[in-house]
């Protein structure tokens, strides 16, 4: 069973899946578009939640949402399946295959054994396409790498049902049906206009830009509250979750504004364009964010910053976050 399917390389796995299952049906859309309309870009920070004992802290919306608002967007019909039996979630995959339809799926990054041992960690929210088999084993359109891999079923048995948070449960999802015209300016303000509201406008503090202050607060009492391991632990997951998971640095921020730029392109707005360049500015502060607290998890001497002064930083960037969503959603149509 194998479907003719054309890989493309891209920074981050759910919006490059989104873009690959698409141009895979004639629809020829961007990753940074299908972020942007997507509304991928996000804050997050949940200290109540741990995972493997460290609070947990997201730059962008919860694992599914990309392509599911995508195609909400574009008028485009799906199918997504989550299973509570391996046998059954196996038997979909392979009757879809058998019918040439490429599927995407959530997996389990440390079971995907094409990946080399390095790169492999709990994580189970990556984004994939199986678009065949061949002599049992299945063909692999990942994202993020170069060129197609395989893996075996019992792998990907293990990488459909990871256990931890969060639990794929086998989902797969892919395209039934696409209309014969699409509205891309308006998927580009709708997806806006969420971000901006998921972004400015949650009452609590463990989402949006209120999440990048309570993260700041939280910093600078780290060594108060913590031991020098946990303080390392917690600050490397943070760079990690921003600069490995963030795929592209900065938290997706460059992600975003290279939609924006698009955008800007697409509906002839030149504010989005000019928004752009101060959100890629944004971008380059979250890097040096993650450059002074990994010189802290290092107790590197030149140029330390203490926990104060990376608190700063954070609370700088999320005024600067705060009044760019404010101008985002001001802009005129």
């Amino acid at each position: 069973m194998t479907t003719p399917f054309q890989h493309h390389q891209h920074a981050h796995c759910e919006s490059g899946v989104t873009a690959n299952l698409l141009q895979h049906n004639g629809i020829q859309l961007s990753e940074p578009m299908a972020f942007g309309i997507g509304a991928g870009i996000f804050f997050g920070h949940l200290p109540f939640v741990k995972v493997s004992g460290i609070p947990g802290t997201t730059f962008r919306i919860w694992p599914g949402y990309i392509f599911k608002r995508v195609t909400q967007r574009l008028g485009i019909k799906i199918h997504t399946e989550k299973f509570d039996s391996e046998a059954k979630a196996m038997e979909a995959l392979d009757t879809a295959l058998s019918q040439n339809i490429p599927v995407g799926m959530i997996t389990g990054v440390y079971y995907l054994d094409y990946l080399p041992e390095a790169f492999r960690f709990h994580f189970n929210a990556h984004n994939l396409v199986i678009y065949g088999k061949e002599n049992d084993r299945y063909l692999v359109s990942d994202p993020v790498l170069e060129a197609t891999a395989t893996i075996g079923p019992e792998a990907l048995v293990r990488a459909r049902f990871a256990r931890g948070m969060p639990e794929p449960k086998g989902k797969m999802y892919y395209i039934k049906e696409v209309p014969g015209s699409i509205d891309l300016a308006k998927g580009i303000k709708d997806g806006i206009k969420q971000t901006c509201f998921f972004m400015s406008s949650p009452p609590v503090p463990w989402f949006g830009v209120n999440a990048i202050h309570l993260l700041a607060k939280k910093i600078e009492q780290y060594p108060k509250k913590l031991t020098p391991r946990q303080c390392t632990l917690y600050l490397g997951n943070i760079i990690r979750m921003q600069e490995e998971i963030g795929t592209g640095g900065g938290g997706f921020r460059f992600l975003y504004a290279a939609f924006l730029q698009e955008a800007a392109q697409h509906t002839g707005n030149n504010e989005l364009g000019t928004l752009s360049e101060r959100y890629t500015a944004i971008g380059d502060q979250w890097r040096h964010f993650a450059y002074s607290a990994a010189r802290i998890c290092k107790a590197r001497n030149s140029d330390l910053v203490s926990y104060t002064e990376l608190s700063k930083l954070l609370h700088d960037i999320g005024d600067k976050e705060k009044q760019f969503f404010k101008d985002l959603k001001k802009v005129s149509w």
